[in-house]
C-alpha cells in the first residue's frame, strides 16, 4: 500500500518481515527525497489468564529458523491485508490500511484495526515496534534515542529522534498506553542476507498500549505524523468503505489482468515537494527515476483515461530541464537531482507526442511543450553532458567509455557491464521520434535533420544478413549483440523502418528474447549471456541486462508486433499477443500482490527478481492491453519506402 506522498508499507503474508524494508509505514518527511521507517510492526499478545500468547512472527539473529506465532494465522488481501489468529479460545483479527494523501494538502495516515472474533472478552497488549531511521540502512540499536511520551487525552506521541516529526498513536476503543521504551535487536532479514547485504537490525519500543475488546468488539489505532488523529474511527470508516468497492469491483472484473494491474497503478503516483505530481519508479528501494517516469506514464495515465494526471506529471518536470537532460533521480529540485541519463528527456518527448494523439489540450502542447521538445532537440545537436551530441550522420552520440548513459546501466567494480557507448540503437530510435514529433507541430528547422539522421539509421544499423538491428554502433562498427533495445524502432510511431524491417526485428525478438514474463536483455546464443538473475550484488550485476527477462518491453513488443502484421492477420496476431500477456497474470500472486517484478531469470521457469512492484512494467502492460483494444488505423507504408520520410496518416497506438 502506498500514502501517496512517496510513503508505504509492505510485508508477507506469513507476516514475517524478510526485508529491512518491510515495515507498517515507511514514510517520507515533507521537504525530503528519502523515506525513513516510522512503524516497523508490532508484537502483539493475547492475555490468557497467567499465559501471554505472542502473535509475533520474526527470525532471531540467534535462531537458526523463525519463531513463529502461538497462533493459527489466515491472511486475506481484499479489501485490506487481514491477518487472522486463532487458538484454541481466542480469535483476533488485525487489518492495515494507508489513507492515501490524494492531493498536496492531504495527510496520510496508518490504520490499524484489532476485532475480537471470538465469544469472551480479550485483553490485547500492543507493542508498537518504530525505526526512525532511513529505511535503506539498518542501524544498530544505540543510547539516545529520547522514551518521552506525550499523552494528548486517547493518543500518544513519540519522537526518539529528529528524523520524523512527532509520530501520534491514537486510539478508539478501551485502552490505556503504559511507558516502557526499551529496544527489540537481532530480527534478522533473510531475503536481505540472501542478496548479499548487511541483514540484522533493531527496532525501538516506546511502551505498551493494552486494548481490553469485548466479543465483537474492536478498536482502531491510528498513526500519524506531526499532528494526533481526532476519531479514529471516524477517519478509518471511508477510507474502508473506498477498500471495500474496490475489492467488490475487482471480484466482479470481467478482465482480471487488466482490473488487477489498474487497481496497481495508482500506487506509483505520489505528491512530491511542493505538491508536484510524480511517479515513483518502483517498491521498496527505488525513488522517482525520470527515465522511469515517462516511460511508465502513458500506461499508468492515459491507459486508464486520465488524461490530466498525464498532463500534470509531464508540466512539473518542466522546471528540472537543464542544458536539454532531464534527472534521472529526482531531488527535491533540480539543484540536487541527478542527471545521469542521456534519455530521459527522449522518454519526456514520447511520453509528450503519446498524450497529445490520446487528446491533449493544443493550445498547452504548443505553449509549453512543443518549446521545452525544442530546446532538448537543439541541445543535443548542438552537444550537451553525457557526451551527447549529434553526429555528421544526424545520429545522436551518448556516453563514453566508463559511462553508460542508457538504461543497461549496470557496472561493477571493473566498469560498465554491458559497454553501449557510440550509438545505442533505442536512442537512436527515441532522437529519430523526437525530430520527427517537432516536424508534425510545426517545427519544419529539424526536416532535414529527420530525414538525414533516418537514412544514416536504416544504413548503419540494418543487419540484412540477420534480418535485425545492432544493439549500437562505435568505431569498431556495428554491434551485432541480439538485445531487445532494437525492438523500440520496430515499435514507435515515427520509425525510418519499412514494415518488412519491422518484421525482421519482431521475428529475431520471438526467436531469441521473448519469455512468458517479459524479453531476455541477450540472446541465449551468446557466449556472455548469463540466464539466472541470483547471488550477492556483483553477480546480480553481471545477470541484470546479459540475458535477465524485463516485462516492460512487452509493451514495445507488443506494439511492434501489431504494426509490422498486414491487417488481414491482425485479429488473430491479436489473439496470440493477448494470450501472451494473459501469462503475467499469476505473476500478480507470485511476489508482489497486484505488481509484476522488476526482472525475471532468462532461463525458464523465470524466477522473479528485483523489486517487487515496478511502474514501467505495470505502465507498459496496461498500455500494451490499450493497444490490443484499438488496433493500429494507419496505412503502413509499402516497403522500400524512402528512409527518414515522416509517415502520412493518423497514429494510433494510444487511447483516445
Amino acid at each position: 500500500m502506498t500514502d501517496g506522498r512517496g510513503g508505504y508499507a509492505c510485508g508477507t503474508v506469513a507476516d514475517l518481515p524478510m526485508r529491512r524494508y518491510h515495515g507498517l509505514w515507511i514514510a517520507r518527511p515533507e521537504g525530503s527525497a528519502r523515506r525513513c521507517m516510522a512503524v516497523a510492526g508490532l508484537d502483539e499478545r493475547i492475555v490468557d489468564g497467567e499465559r501471554r500468547l505472542s502473535l509475533l512472527h520474526a527470525h532471531w539473529a540467534t535462531q537458526p529458523a523463525p519463531y513463529a506465532p502461538e497462533a493459527a494465522v489466515a491472511f486475506a488481501l481484499r479489501p485490506c491485508p487481514t491477518w487472522t489468529f486463532r487458538t484454541g479460545a481466542h480469535a483476533i483479527e488485525r487489518a492495515v490500511l494507508l489513507r492515501r494523501a490524494t492531493d498536496p494538502a492531504g495527510e496520510p495516515m496508518l490504520f490499524v484495526r484489532w476485532r475480537n472474533l471470538g465469544d469472551r472478552p480479550v485483553r490485547l497488549l500492543v507493542r508498537p515496534l518504530l525505526g526512525f531511521h532511513d529505511v535503506d540502512h539498518l542501524p544498530p540499536a544505540r543510547d539516545g534515542y529520547d522514551g518521552t511520551v506525550h499523552a494528548r487525552g486517547a493518543s500518544w506521541g513519540f519522537r526518539p529522534t529528529t528524523v520524523l516529526p512527532t509520530l501520534w498513536l491514537s486510539v478508539d476503543g478501551l485502552c490505556t498506553f503504559r511507558s516502557e521504551p526499551d529496544w527489540y535487536r537481532g530480527f534478522l532479514f533473510a531475503t536481505d542476507r540472501a542478496r548479499g547485504y548487511d541483514h540484522v537490525g533493531d527496532r525501538w519500543n516506546p511502551g505498551v498500549l493494552e486494548l481490553d475488546l469485548p466479543p465483537g468488539g474492536d478498536a482502531i489505532a491510528a498513526f500519524s505524523l506531526g499532528l494526533p488523529c481526532e476519531a479514529p474511527a471516524e477517519a478509518f470508516t471511508p477510507v474502508f468503505a473506498a477498500a471495500e468497492r474496490d475489492a467488490a469491483a475487482l471480484a466482479a472484473a470481467a478482465d482480471p489482468l487488466r482490473a488487477r494491474l489498474e487497481h496497481g497503478a495508482p500506487a506509483f503516483l505520489y505528491h512530491a515537494t511542493g505538491g508536484r505530481l510524480g511517479v515513483l519508479a518502483g517498491f521498496p528501494w527505488f525513488g522517482e527515476w525520470g527515465r522511469d517516469v515517462f516511460l511508465a506514464l502513458p500506461g499508468l495515465t492515459l491507459a486508464r483515461g486520465r488524461l490530466d494526471l498525464c498532463e500534470r506529471v509531464l508540466a512539473g518536470a518542466l522546471p528540472f530541464l537543464r542544458r536539454g537532460l532531464l534527472p534521472n533521480i529526482y531531488g527535491r529540485a533540480p539543484a540536487d537531482s541527478h542527471y545521469g541519463s542521456c534519455d530521459a528527456a527522449l522518454w519526456f518527448a514520447l511520453a509528450v507526442q503519446r498524450w497529445a494523439t490520446a487528446g491533449g489540450d493544443r493550445d498547452r502542447l504548443l505553449a509549453d511543450f512543443v518549446p521545452a521538445l525544442r530546446e532538448i532537440a537543439a541541445a543535443y545537436t548542438a552537444g550537451t553532458d553525457l557526451g551527447l551530441r549529434a553526429d555528421a550522420d544526424g545520429l545522436l552520440q551518448a556516453g563514453g567509455a566508463g559511462l553508460n548513459a542508457t538504461w543497461m546501466d549496470a557496472q561493477t567494480r571493473h566498469g560498465p557491464v554491458t559497454p553501449r557507448h557510440g550509438l545505442p540503437v533505442e536512442i537512436q530510435a527515441l532522437w529519430y521520434s523526437l525530430l520527427a514529433t517537432l516536424c508534425e507541430h510545426g517545427v519544419s528547422a529539424f526536416a532535414a535533420a529527420r530525414d538525414r539522421c533516418g537514412e544514416a539509421f536504416v544504413r548503419r544499423f540494418w543487419l540484412a544478413d540477420g534480418r535485425y538491428l545492432a544493439d549500437r554502433v562505435d568505431a569498431a562498427g556495428p554491434d551485432r549483440s541480439v538485445r531487445p533495445n532494437m525492438v523500440l524502432a520496430a515499435a514507435l510511431p515515427h520509425s525510418p523502418l519499412s514494415p518488412a524491417q519491422r518484421a525482421g526485428v519482431v521475428a529475431m525478438v520471438e526467436a531469441e528474447l521473448r519469455t512468458p514474463c517479459g524479453l531476455r536483455t541477450l540472446s541465449p546464443r551468446d557466449p556472455a549471456y548469463r540466464g539466472r538473475y541470483e547471488g550477492d550484488g556483483e553477480s546480480r550485476d553481471l545477470a541484470y541486462h546479459q540475458g535477465t527477462a524485463w516485462p516492460w518491453l512487452g509493451g514495445f513488443y507488443v506494439e511492434a508486433a501489431l504494426r509490422a502484421t498486414p491487417a488481414r492477420q491482425k485479429k488473430q496476431r491479436s489473439r496470440e499477443l493477448r494470450a501472451w500477456l494473459d501469462g503475467f497474470l499469476p505473476e500478480l500472486d507470485r511476489a508482489g500482490l497486484d505488481h509484476v517484478s522488476e526482472v525475471f531469470d532468462g532461463d525458464a521457469p523465470q524466477r522473479p527478481g528485483g523489486t517487487f512492484a515496478q511502474a514501467w512494467n505495470t505502465g507498459e502492460l496496461l498500455r500494451a492491453l490499450a493497444l490490443l483494444d484499438e488496433l493500429p488505423a494507419e496505412k503502413v507504408p509499402t516497403e522500400g519506402a524512402p528512409a527518414g520520410k515522416e509517415r502520412r496518416g493518423r497514429r494510433t497506438g494510444e487511447r483516445t
